[in-house]
């Protein structure tokens, strides 16, 4: 595992999370027998768990609050954060979860899920780390599953005044069917975020009677800065008041997708916290990104979902096999 050195901004909570991340923790079991698996392979996932040590491995200071039991499988993901320097907070009292991820000859995953979502116990130390960091995200099945959804959102109303706030509804048919009820839960957080993340996947099933570019513009109106889109091989479109890139995507031999998009959205925050636009004091120069800015912010998490695709598992790179955001960028 890589060692890690303190990013651009660690320096500012020298006691406590730079980012926060909220959200599942589970064990990714994979099958994958078109292309050789003998057996299905485990592996520590779930999409907030993803982006945090997509953040720590991008040299972010990262806690996660989440559940995961004293079991077998919860020692896995312990090991899995603790290697990758990611301090976890952790409630609820039920087994780990489980999500079968089975992929078909593209590396695409369609996931079948064991899962409970709930914080209870951890509410003290959980608003503690919010309050003391400079950004906080959240999304996937944390922000739509009860008992544990309502203790979220309360987590997120908590870290507004002091950090800046990101979501990806990364949605589960399989856990919310009720599309109407889903959206409506995705758009109670895009409101209260300031980027908005989401895959092409998501805002079809969501908005079937848009186009992604109208769902992006609604999800801007209801008041992010940004609103992200990731298109797989199609690459990313970002979209804010100041302007709208779209690149295609990094071309790349794709072992399987899992992670990518948890991986842009870990590329996405390491960018911003490079260009010193993390924290609640950042809002106004965020809502004024240049398209230079946007530039640079796509093609940097894009290639952190590129190289995520190049291996298998949510295996998100490292700040040295990423490297620094580049271009003109200043604000």
């Amino acid at each position: 595992m890589p060692t890690h050195q303190n990013g651009p901004q660690s320096e500012l909570f020298d006691d406590g999370a730079l980012v926060t991340v909220i959200g599942e923790s589970l064990v990714d079991i994979i099958d994958d027998p078109l292309r050789g698996s003998a057996a299905p392979q485990a592996h520590p996932g779930g999409s907030p768990l993803n982006v945090a040590v997509g953040c720590a491995r991008l040299d972010l200071r990262t806690t996660l609050v989440t559940h995961f039991a004293e079991d077998s499988r919860g020692e896995v993901i312990a090991e899995h954060l603790e290697n990758n320097g990611v301090g976890a907070i952790v409630g609820g009292s039920l087994p780990t979860s489980t999500a079968l991820a089975s992929l078909d000859a593209t590396g695409a995953a369609q996931y079948t899920f064991s899962i409970s979502w709930d914080i209870n116990g951890a509410a003290i130390p959980a608003l503690a780390a919010v309050k003391g960091s400079l950004h906080v995200h959240t999304g996937s099945i944390a922000t739509v599953l009860h008992p544990g959804k309502t203790s979220v959102r309360g987590l997120i109303e908590a870290a507004r005044p002091h950090a800046t706030v990101s979501f990806d509804p990364n949605c589960r048919p399989a856990i919310s069917s009720d599309v109407t009820r889903a959206r409506q839960q995705a758009e109670d957080f895009v409101a209260v975020s300031d980027v908005a993340k989401a895959s092409d996947e998501d805002l079809h099933w969501l908005y079937p009677g848009r186009t992604l570019d109208e769902a992006m513009e609604a999800w801007l109106n209801l008041g992010p800065s940004i609103v992200a889109l990731t298109r797989g091989a199609q690459g990313p479109v970002i979209l804010s008041r100041t302007g709208r890139v779209e690149m295609p995507g990094d071309v790349v031999t794709v072992e399987d997708t899992v992670g990518a998009g948890d991986s842009f959205m870990a590329g996405l925050i390491s960018g911003l916290a490079q260009m010193g636009l993390l924290g609640a004091e950042a809002r106004e120069r965020l809502n004024g990104l240049t398209q230079n800015q946007l530039h640079a912010l796509a093609a940097y998490a894009n290639r952190a979902a590129a190289i995520t695709c190049s291996r298998k598992g949510a295996n998100p790179p490292t700040s040295a096999e990423l490297g620094a955001l580049t271009g003109s960028y200043a604000a």
